[in-house]
């Protein structure tokens, strides 16, 4: 028992310890915490103040690093303002100097017009007083011919009306002396010529026993196997012949003409190209933009290689050796170029042959007249490319080859725009006379022969003072004779003026045509 009661003795004291030790600590945990309180708030006072310490000094130092650059700044705009205003001030200075330079000047000019002032009214009372002089001297300049007249006539014992007479008898007695002179000179020239116009007679004698020879037309159509062909060649919305005409130059006619297309243009070698090209696209049924450029360049080339052949050809049967390869291809190209009609190549191979044939009855150089004859309307092929007449072109074209002087005349000669200067081109003419006159050479009639004569010879009958009119070489030239007493010699220029312009606007004719005024004075006397 007494064990038990230690027992709760014990107990009940360890309870009552457990309690002391629980208030105690307790209590002693709040002053701990207390502390750790107040130790806290310390720590957080003196860390507020030492971070508003360094707030503080950052403040300070950005104050016055912002001063400083302020500072510094300032000190730049002010140096940059000092500069500028330095610049403006020498432009400134600049521009004074310049106006003053500038009033310099023009005070100058102002001097140097004054002076120019001065000078011309000095000239001018110069010239008037030279002027009045002049006057003087020309009165007395009269007075001192009149005198001097006065005193011819007392010391000739004649008038100035009886001097005149005497000066004019004395000036027909030297024309009349002259003009037998020069009838004289005539004469013997004539006689000089003789033997040449007995050439020309004979030449003349001759063309009319020339045979006939048939020259064939080019044409420009191409046959069609059947109309379903003219869709084909105009293509879906036309492009085929766009096409076609665009690659050839030419123009390509369709119309309601069965199993036929035509190709027109003004260049015949085109159109010949246009031909050939055209009869190898119906042949071969392949017709599109591609195909027609393939064949129009072959075709060209074809063209251009016959007209060589061609050109070889004629100058191999004209005998005309050593010809420039240019001439030769343009002789080529008279394949494809007509008159009236008349294919020239054909026209020129006929020349060739008369020419041939009556320069070898003359005893005459055979080889120079054929190649006078080939080449005397080579000028032809150019007329469409070139301004000016076939004749003045075939002259510029044998000049610059090197051709002969003597066929350079065949060509200038052979329509009398120059004076023949052999017998050799004087026979070109008539057999060129010979192939275009002949029936059927050429497709013009006579009646329009005759009609245009008419036609100029009433347009140049229909002016003043023109007595005779005279149309010849088949209306390439009118002759007028005027009267002399109503035209003058200045009048003669504008009358062949005045007609060529009106036959120019009233009539239609090849190449040119030629007038020529004449006006002639002529004194008739009798000897009995």
């Amino acid at each position: 028992m007494n064990e038990t009661a230690i027992m709760a003795a014990s107990g009940a004291l360890l309870v009552v310890a457990s309690a002391a030790f629980f208030f105690l600590g307790q209590r002693s945990g709040a002053g701990a915490e207390r502390k750790r309180h107040v130790e806290s708030r310390t720590t957080s006072e003196e860390t507020a103040k030492r971070i508003l310490d360094e707030a503080q000094r950052e403040s300070d130092s950005l104050r016055k690093s912002a001063v400083v650059s302020g500072k510094e700044e300032m000190l730049k705009l002010r140096e940059q303002w000092e500069q500028e205003s330095s610049k403006r001030r020498e432009e400134i200075e600049r521009g004074e100097r310049r106006l003053q330079e500038r009033e310099t000047v023009l005070d100058r000019k102002f001097d140097t017009l004054d002076v120019r002032d001065k000078d011309l009214g000095r000239r001018a009372s110069e010239l008037g007083r030279k002027e009045k002089s002049m006057l003087d001297r020309e009165q007395e300049i009269d007075r001192m011919t009149a005198e001097g007249r006065r005193r011819i006539e007392q010391l000739a014992g004649m008038s100035a009306q009886d001097a005149k007479a005497e000066l004019m008898q004395r000036m027909e007695e030297e024309a009349h002396a002259d003009a037998a002179n020069r009838l004289r000179e005539i004469r013997e020239t004539a006689r000089r010529n003789a033997d040449r116009e007995a050439r020309k007679i004979v030449a003349l004698a001759v063309q009319r026993v020339a045979a006939d020879h048939t020259a064939e037309i080019t044409v420009s159509s191409v046959a069609l196997p059947n109309d379903e062909m003219k869709g084909r060649i105009i293509g879906r919305e036309g492009r085929n012949i766009r096409a076609f005409e665009l690659a050839t130059g030419v123009d390509v006619i369709i119309d309601d003409t069965p199993d036929t297309v035509v190709v027109s243009g003004f260049d015949p070698v085109r159109r010949e190209i246009a031909r050939v090209a055209l009869t190898k696209l119906v042949a071969d049924g392949r017709i599109h933009p591609g195909r027609i450029e393939e064949v129009v360049a072959k075709s060209r080339k074809e063209v251009d290689i016959a007209i060589q052949e061609l050109g070889e050809q004629a100058a191999y049967e004209a005998a005309a050796h050593g010809m420039h390869p240019e001439l030769i291809r343009l002789v080529g190209r008279m394949r494809y170029r007509t008159s009236y009609g008349q294919n020239i190549l054909n026209h020129s191979k006929e020349v060739v042959w008369l020419a041939g044939i009556m320069a070898a009855e003359l005893g005459l150089d055979v080889i120079m007249a054929k190649r006078g004859a080939l080449l005397h309307d080579v000028g032809k092929v150019l007329t469409h490319e070139h301004e000016g007449t076939h004749v003045q072109l075939g002259v510029e074209m044998a000049t610059k080859y090197g051709e002969h002087p003597l066929v350079i005349n065949c060509i200038a000669a052979h329509h009398d725009d120059v004076p023949h200067e052999s017998e050799i081109s004087v026979l070109v003419q008539a057999a060129d006379a010979i192939s275009g006159s002949r029936p059927g050479a050429r497709r013009e009639a006579f009646e329009t022969y005759v009609k245009r004569l008419e036609g100029l010879e009433k347009i140049a009958s229909s002016y003043d003072g023109v007595e005779k009119v005279f149309a010849i070489q088949a209306g390439r030239e009118i002759r007028v004779i005027v009267n002399p007493d109503s035209i003058n010699d200045i009048q003669m220029a504008s009358l062949t003026e005045e007609i060529a312009r009106r036959v120019e606007s009233e009539l239609q004719y090849p190449g040119q045509i030629k007038v020529v005024a004449i006006r002639e004075t002529r004194t008739v006397d009798f000897a009995r």
